[in-house]
């Protein structure tokens, strides 16, 4: 009987919430994937202008979650805060549709200028609305991408042997999903974008995402709810946390670290309630202090995987721009998209994860001794070193290029491409879908898994801010990169890409990652984790 109520609700975990996941991610990329593309032409931005200004976007749309994640253990539950993401998720893809409608130019835009060929202006009014619908699209996500994947973990109960160990498969095979759905979104979306219309390529998101959130509905009474028992802000829980620690020689004993991992979880609930309640247990100041103190030690792996964050901005932004100006056709009559290319990230995941789940990690398993094969450290620094060697794959492609542009005597003719084949490109990609099967599966296994357990939500916000703050590193790097050498005659991001230096730009990030790698290296060694076995999933009871 408990095998099969069990098979019932873990099937809502992927029919509901990695359904609406799936369809969140198939919107964002919808919409970010080829942005650079939409900036730079309709809108009429030079390339280093869209490149920060897609940064500063995704490093809001990456920071927000910390919000989000918090709100969401706080004071709204999983399940609310994606429900009203998703709805607010619904209502910026509709606006940013119909900003695609208002008129370019108005009157500065005469019939003399458009049969002259000359590009229309956007209107202050198109540009406004365009970008206060992508900044709701970035709040929306603040608040789904903390909370779905989660809310499915939580589906699984960590003092049951066979589905703890499930737990661990989840991560790899969530991320499997999400990515399928990546793949089918570049190649499909880009298609429609750049050979249709932008309206239809922004408007299919907002149906796909309506039609995800009917489906996650359907599983309501399913799923296994877990309930903070704190009435409580989080601003509050934070200060008196940070005032605890800071006063923490007059406070009372510190309990044991062993206490924290064995309060009842929402597991602990009757089995296939609707509802599972955590005990209102209450958190004096040590409690508070132990919480903060399980923040705080993840800093150090926050903050070495940022290069990381900043390489991986590359791919949506300049590595985009690249494959416009190359040889895209696939025999006489089609043309690739250049944002299409992306899609070889999300195939390479869709290809290792199942190899990586059952194959590598049982080889290794025998070796380590770890229940998941390596460490979650060692799965990030993996994937690290891969990102690394696909930067300087990148400048050496980019180098080639212009090599090729110069002899071809296409320096000064931007707009022929360039006699090189797209394929050229291909590697770098896939050496970053490589690094993602290691390096994001293992930040999000790590952030869910050694934060303290009643703010799991904020530790997934904590994994997505790497990326919100490599973002806006990327975004200050390029403006400032672009000022500079701009100031000396010739910038490394000119709109003519066959005058600029993106070759120099990915040395500079392949030099940051190698620095970055030696400083997580230390830091990793030295870090320990909060359950006995290393890195694992294990269940909370074997430790209690």
């Amino acid at each position: 009987m408990r095998t099969s109520c069990v098979v019932v609700n873990l099937t809502w975990i992927i029919g509901g919430s990695a359904a609406v996941e799936i369809a969140e991610r198939f919107a964002f990329y919808g919409v970010s994937a080829n942005l650079i593309t939409y900036l730079t032409g309709p809108l009429g931005e030079g390339n280093a202008a869209a490149a920060a200004a897609i940064n500063a976007w995704n490093g809001v749309s990456q920071l927000l979650p910390l919000l989000g994640g918090a709100l969401a253990d706080s004071w709204l539950g999983r399940y609310r805060t994606i429900l009203l993401a998703s709805l607010l998720y619904i209502l910026g893809l509709a606006m940013l549709a119909f900003s695609t409608l208002i008129s370019t130019g108005g009157n500065q835009c005469s019939s003399a200028a458009v049969a002259g060929g000359k590009t229309c202006p956007p209107s202050t009014l198109r540009v406004a609305f365009f970008y206060i619908s992508l900044y709701m699209v970035a709040v929306a996500q603040g608040g789904h991408k903390p909370c779905v994947q989660a809310f499915g973990a939580d589906q699984f109960d960590p003092s049951d042997p066979e589905e703890s160990v499930s737990r661990s498969s989840f991560f790899n095979w969530w991320y499997f999903g999400m990515c399928g759905g990546t793949a089918v979104t570049l190649v499909f979306l880009s298609y429609v974008q750049d050979n249709i219309g932008w309206g239809l390529g922004f408007g299919i998101p907002c149906v796909v995402m309506a039609c995800a959130l009917a489906v996650f509905l359907l599983g309501t009474r399913t799923y296994r709810y877990y309930v903070s028992g704190s009435k409580k802000g989080v601003v509050a829980r934070a200060g008196e946390a940070l005032a605890a620690w800071r006063n923490r020689a007059k406070s009372i004993p510190l309990l044991p670290p062993a206490s924290q991992e064995c309060h009842p979880t929402a597991t602990s609930a009757p089995e296939f309630s609707t509802g599972v309640e955590e005990d209102e247990q209450v958190v004096g100041k040590a409690g508070l202090v132990e919480q903060a103190k399980g923040i705080v030690r993840l800093f150090p792996i926050w903050a070495t995987c940022l290069i990381y964050a900043v390489a991986l901005a590359q791919s949506s932004t300049f590595f985009t721009k690249q494959a416009g100006t190359l040889d895209r056709r696939i025999g006489d009559h089609i043309q690739v998209p250049p944002a299409a290319l992306q899609s070889f990230i999300s195939i390479t995941i869709v290809a290792i994860i199942p190899v990586y789940d059952r194959v590598i990690v049982p080889v290794a398993r025998r070796y380590t001794g770890v229940p998941s094969g390596i460490t979650m450290l060692q799965r990030i620094g993996a994937g690290m070193v891969l990102s690394l060697v696909s930067m300087v794959i990148a400048a050496l492609v980019e180098t080639r290029r212009l090599r090729a542009a110069r002899d071809a005597g296409l320096v000064d003719k931007a707009g022929v491409p360039v006699p090189m084949s797209l394929w050229w490109m291909v590697p770098q990609y896939v050496l970053f879908g490589a690094a993602d099967v290691f390096t994001m599966v293992g930040l999000q296994e790590f952030f869910y898994d050694q934060v303290p357990d009643k703010l799991r939500s904020l530790g997934l916000a904590l994994y997505l801010s790497i990326f919100g703050v490599g973002s806006f590193i990327s975004s200050a790097l390029v403006s400032g990169i672009d000022r500079a050498t701009a100031a000396r005659g010739g910038s490394w991001f000119s709109n003519n890409l066959n005058r600029a230096h993106l070759d120099y730009f990915y040395w500079l990030i392949a030099a940051l990652s190698a620095l970055e790698l030696l400083a997580y290296g230390y830091f990793a060694v030295t870090f320990k984790y909060k359950n006995k076995n290393k890195g694992a999933l294990l269940a909370t009871s074997t430790s209690c």
